[in-house]
């Protein structure tokens, strides 16, 4: 975190045996984190073992939300902040 990485947690969050990863989640600073889909693998729990789709981000989003104790729509907000101050070039509609 002190080089200014951001942190990008997948579908692997909401997989039964992904504690470690839980637990990191918990420990990284909202405005270092981002959500992916990694598609086409990994599909998040409820798809898991399906081919993975950017639809499915919802369901990486929520985990994550619910592990920083904080509201999906919140979630939403702050990754959405953090990818535009990462990828500052990119303008906001």
């Amino acid at each position: 975190m002190s080089y200014g990485f951001y942190i990008s947690f997948s579908g692997i969050v909401t997989f039964k045996k992904a504690d470690d990863l839980r637990a990191i989640v918990r420990t990284v600073p909202l405005d270092r984190i981002l959500v992916e889909t990694d598609s086409p693998y990994l599909a998040p729990i409820p798809h898991r073992g399906k081919t993975n789709e950017p639809s499915y981000v919802v369901h990486t989003a929520r985990a994550v939300a619910e592990l920083k104790e904080i509201s999906p729509q919140k979630l939403a907000e702050v990754t959405t902040d953090n990818f535009f101050r990462l990828f500052e070039r990119v303008r906001a509609a």
